[in-house]
């Protein structure tokens, strides 16, 4: 019996199927359909706190609120080709239930009484009508307004109008806006990570940004799809340096695999990995330099926060030096301490140094990556 092939190919004389489409699949089959309705609208997806610099480079502690939403618009047409956001979202949920995850996180944490800092992610854009009800967007500014909270939202560029900035501003004055650049390299935002806008549309929302006086986050993607890992180091100290002039924050974001994303079917098929953990530190130290070429006087401030770091679908190194590799790093985010990195060596290293020498060398854009743990043998064996 012959298996029927499920995708068109080309040349069986039928229109080709859009990798678009073919991901996102999956996300409309009736199991999928059914787990996003489970998950309780009422209650936030989670909530937690973590170590944290005020703007006046001050320590303290912040409160991370992930709220479950509709999602981001952007996904709804097409979507980037790492995020898997929407897993956590529901297309029912109204006002009513944002109020109630807001009011859940606010009790959780004695309305954030012992946290200087909240951050409010929507897997999309709170100042996004299309996605936050307006009344919900007021509530989150004018509470952390009156809390006398330091608030940090995210949002895509087009949101960041003269109007909607106006509005917001109105209701609180000082707060900071994470904008998802990616990359500062319009063929990479275009081909590899499928963003939806331009640098230049960046530029602009910065320029509406600091016109009324909000602090800019950028986010930038370390090793995005289709990039070799000595690539992905190059263009971000790159990109780091180009960007850190108008931004008084840089968060890298090493790629982690999410579920139903074209880089899980990337990784699902061994073509993709996620980038070493001694590769972000490489990053740190020769940008570290960048930023800090005047040492009392920084550029901007540098985050690196490895999502899932050490673990497979995360960023990783051979697994014997991946805890106290991610520790350092995440120490660098606060300390901004080149000294967090002394003494930290494994016999990985040379393996990674030697991939980087053969990226450089060969002829393959994707990189000559291969499997950082297990036993070669079950690797082949594997679908």
């Amino acid at each position: 019996m012959t298996t029927p092939i499920n995708t068109r190919l080309l040349g069986s004389g039928g229109k080709g199927l859009r990798i678009h489409d073919l991901v996102k699949a999956p996300a409309n089959t009736p199991w999928a359909v059914a787990k996003q309705q489970s998950w309780d609208a009422s209650e936030p997806a989670t909530v937690y706190t973590t170590p944290e610099v005020r703007w006046d480079s001050e320590p303290c502690s912040a409160v991370t609120v992930i709220l479950r939403t509709k999602g981001c618009h952007w996904w709804w047409s097409s979507g980037c080709t790492f995020c898997g956001y929407f897993n956590d979202t529901r297309d029912d949920v109204s006002n009513d239930d944002l109020h109630a995850q807001w009011a859940h996180a606010l009790e959780k944490f004695d309305d954030f009484a012992d946290h200087d800092m909240v951050k409010v992610y929507t897997s999309g854009s709170l100042l996004e009508d299309r996605e936050i009800p307006v009344a919900f967007q007021e509530t989150v500014l004018a509470d952390c307004a009156r809390l006398g909270k330091e608030l940090v939202v995210e949002s895509r560029c087009e949101q960041l109008t003269e109007e909607k900035l106006a509005w917001a501003t109105s209701v609180n004055p000082h707060f900071t806006v994470a904008i998802g650049l990616e990359a500062y390299d319009d063929e990479v935002l275009r081909f590899h990570v499928n963003k939806g806008f331009t640098t230049s549309s960046w530029e602009r929302a910065v320029d509406q940004l600091q016109a009324f006086n909000l602090r800019v986050k950028t986010y930038l993607m370390f090793k995005p799809p289709f990039m070799s890992e000595a690539d992905a180091l190059d263009h971000s100290i790159n990109w780091i340096d180009a960007v850190a002039d108008r931004s008084d924050e840089i968060s890298v974001n090493p790629m982690n695999i999410q579920r139903g994303t074209v880089i899980d079917r990337l990784h699902r098929h061994n073509e993709y990995r996620p980038p070493w953990l001694w590769s972000l530190v490489s990053m740190i130290k020769q940008s570290h330099a960048l930023i800090h070429a005047e040492p009392t006087r920084p550029r901007t401030r540098l985050i690196v926060h490895p999502t899932a770091g050490g673990k497979i679908r995360g960023s990783h190194n051979c697994g014997s030096c991946d805890s106290e590799v991610v520790a350092a790093i995440e120490r660098y985010a606060v300390s901004a301490d080149l000294m967090e990195f002394e003494g930290l060596d494994c016999d990985c290293r040379s393996v990674w140094e030697a991939e980087l020498r053969n990226d450089r060398a060969l002829p393959v854009p994707l990189g000559v990556s291969k499997p950082r743990r297990g036993q070669a043998i079950d690797i082949l064996r594997s679908p």
